[in-house]
């Protein structure tokens, strides 16, 4: 593989890390997920509710895409949305049950995808990584 050919073993690493997502999450009965949802999940984990604003802050997408990603997240029952008492320009998304019970699914499933990820790296080599796409992360800007 030559130097130009980062780009590409990036992508095609994250199409395969999305597959192994996607397939432990099937195989955990959870149907509908992309990882795509799993940053606005975890996020809603923590108990809290968000705008879509923060949530689009936070997880560095567009309110629109958030907008897609959180509609189909109400659809399948995992989250819902609530208007502003106070300003009804501003929605509120928070956790239902059914979405806070996903949270041990993707535990494990997170838990099995690193295990995947790092399996035969030393605790240097995953280090040594993550210092390495820092740096590129940030040279390529927001």
């Amino acid at each position: 593989m030559k130097r130009n050919d980062l780009i590409f073993l990036l992508n095609r690493t994250s199409e395969k890390a999305r597959r192994v997502i996607v397939s432990e999450l099937e195989t955990h009965g959870v149907k509908g997920i992309v990882p795509s949802h799993g940053d606005i999940l975890a996020l809603l984990f923590s108990g809290e509710q968000f705008t879509m604003k923060v949530l689009a802050e936070k997880i560095h997408r567009t309110q629109p895409t958030v907008t897609v990603l959180v509609d189909k997240l109400v659809n399948l029952g995992y989250v819902t949305k609530e208007k502003s008492s106070d300003d009804s320009r501003i929605t509120f998304i928070r956790l239902t049950e059914k979405g806070l019970g996903l949270q041990p699914c993707f535990s494990e499933v997170s838990h099995r995808l690193n295990t995947v990820l790092y399996k035969g790296l030393s605790g240097a080599e995953v280090d040594c990584v993550f210092a390495i796409l820092g740096k590129i992360n940030r040279n390529l800007g927001k």
